[in-house]
């Protein structure tokens, strides 16, 4: 399996490490730290050096309860350190559900547009469809102001995963290749930690949709009701929830830890890779 984009085809023979880059003030985990364009970029580069596959820069929160950022303005935030990043020999996300942002980024260069509105926004598939680029269609009810209180689900499985189908014909029909699209359950997206947990549990199910998974469960709240810990005392457990994904068959894994991320699915790979004998050895007789 692979995952085309504008500028690469990423093989997915292995799980990739999508390094997070957010350019906002308000973001959950990292809001501030790298709002501005110089702290962007270097933290751009960092994210490379530590073994990121792709970045995804971002300049709206999507937090639960964010306001509401204009194209204007998320595009201002963006810009400058877009134009960097694709310079740095990788795939280049950008995270928006606007059309506006959608086509000034594919201008100014980006190979995956990663849309929490699953390409949903009036204008949306126009933007993307003939661009080449990749694209990832997430899970998501309402908007991030508002979508806590629409987290009510039978079987969160089956209904995540008929949304997922839906949006992926409807992206089919618009011309996007399907090589060119990755899905997201949309972890922590009008979802409580009940509703995480299940989807988790289930997420082999979506894996059966036919395309590439790309999940997100660094430093989220549900890790937090689960441990006790605050945001920044949040690794181990997100890495416990990534390789329980990779085990359920997630092809892309978005975070913020990207070296920690990194060894442990060496680590992974490695006991996957290994050979393991047919019968274990005999114990000597005593």
């Amino acid at each position: 399996m692979h995952w085309q984009t504008r500028r690469f085809s990423l093989d997915l023979s292995r799980p990739r490490v999508m390094g997070i880059v957010n350019v906002t003030p308000d973001s959950f985990s990292d809001g501030g730290r790298h709002d501005d364009t110089r702290a962007a970029i270097a933290h751009c580069e960092r994210l490379l050096a530590e073994g990121a596959d792709i970045l995804d820069i971002g300049g709206e929160s999507t937090r639960p309860g964010a306001p509401h950022v204009d194209a204007e303005g998320e595009w201002a935030r963006i810009a400058d350190v877009l134009a960097a990043a694709v310079t740095l020999g990788v795939p280049v996300s950008v995270d928006t559900y606007k059309p506006e942002v959608m086509r000034r980024a594919l201008d100014a260069g980006a190979d995956i547009i990663n849309d929490v509105q699953a390409l949903q926004m009036p204008g949306a598939l126009e933007a993307v469809a003939g661009s080449g680029a990749g694209v990832c269609l997430m899970h998501m009810r309402g908007e991030p102001a508002s979508m806590m209180d629409l987290a009510d689900y039978g079987d969160i499985v089956a209904e995540v995963g008929a949304f997922l189908a839906q949006r992926a014909q409807a992206v089919l029909a618009a011309g996007i290749p399907a090589e060119c699209i990755t899905l997201d359950p949309g972890y922590g997206f009008a979802k409580s930690a009940e509703h995480n947990l299940r989807l988790l549990a289930g997420q082999q199910r979506l894996a059966g949709l036919g395309y590439p998974l790309l999940v997100g469960w660094s430093r989220k709240r549900t890790l937090g009701d689960i441990t006790g810990r605050p945001v920044d005392q949040r690794l181990a457990a997100s890495l416990a929830a990534a390789l329980r994904a990779v085990s359920a068959g997630a092809s892309v894994i978005r975070v913020h830890d990207v070296p920690a991320t990194v060894d442990a699915l060496k680590v992974w790979a490695a006991v996957d890779a290994a050979t393991i004998p047919a019968t274990a050895p005999k114990e000597e007789a005593r």
